[in-house]
């Protein structure tokens, strides 16, 4: 009888979820949507080049305080 209930709000979850997707989808229209994907993953680039710059700068300093060359570092 449990799972009965589990599986039955699992799938009153699952129609909500669609309706309001749908809704977002409709209120956006198709450019508004790939308008809206553009940006998020513009965000997400711009994110992971001020991790990389930091990441970078950081590295600096530690070379920096332990004395080390970037040259004496390098493989081939």
């Amino acid at each position: 009888m449990k799972r009965l209930v589990w599986m039955g709000i699992g799938v009153a979850i699952g129609v909500i979820a669609f309706r309001k997707v749908t809704e977002a989808q409709s209120a956006l229209g198709p450019e508004g949507l790939n308008r809206a994907v553009g940006r998020l993953a513009d965000g997400v680039y711009d994110f992971a080049d001020a991790v990389r710059a930091g990441m970078r700068e950081r590295e600096t300093d530690l070379r920096a305080a332990l004395g080390v060359e970037s040259q004496d570092l390098v493989r081939r």
